[in-house]
């Protein structure tokens, strides 16, 4: 859907046509409930997010002044109503330690990432992701499953984009370490008798 799509569907929505409010509900509900559920890490309370987060998006579509993509802003109303749940629950995860073995494999596992991602959007880096906090793994998502840039990510969770690099490469080792645990086995060479 284009711009000029999307600012005609907003129109509709603020003349009151439930059909377009619909059709924009469709465009964006998959983007906002992977959003939550990697941020909660509970389905129902990322479908209970997700709703919120289109209600809040109808009451406040007047707000929406059209200088980052639509897109990025429906994100950062989910982003928020998922931290405003966090904090609610003040539930913690527990951080993934790294050391300098890691750190220096992180080319090769970047590689082994980009592979998977680009094959088959791997259910394995989902799994992965989802074992990390939320902050991590909602970069992760948008950088790579969203395939947003550094700036848009940095508009969605209202740091800057400096800052966002940073944390995208801490996520990334965290998730090395996670990965790493996930592909030993598999990378394992196996000394048969034959």
């Amino acid at each position: 859907m284009t711009t000029i799509d999307e600012n005609i569907l907003i129109e509709s929505i603020k003349n009151g046509d439930t059909n377009a409010y619909a059709k924009l509900v469709d465009r964006y509900k998959d983007l906002v409930y992977t959003l939550a559920i990697r941020m909660l890490k509970n389905r129902e309370e990322a479908e209970e997010i997700a709703q919120d987060t289109f209600i809040k998006v109808f009451k406040s579509l007047d707000k929406f002044k059209g200088d980052s993509k639509f897109s990025t802003w429906i994100y950062r109303v989910a982003y928020n109503t998922c931290l405003d749940a966090i904090k609610k629950n003040k539930k913690h995860q527990n951080d993934v330690a790294i050391d300098e073995y890691t750190f220096n494999k992180l080319d090769t596992i970047d590689n082994a990432l980009e592979n998977i991602i680009k094959e088959e959007r791997s259910v394995l880096i989902k799994n992965c992701i989802n074992k990390l906090p939320e902050e991590s793994s909602v970069i992760l998502t948008l950088f790579y499953f969203e395939e947003l840039s550094l700036d848009e990510i940095s508009k969605v969770i209202n740091i800057e984009a400096n800052t966002v690099k940073v944390k995208l490469f801490r996520a990334r080792k965290k998730l090395a370490v996670i990965l790493e645990e996930y592909l030993q086995p598999q990378n394992r060479i196996s000394y048969g008798k034959g």
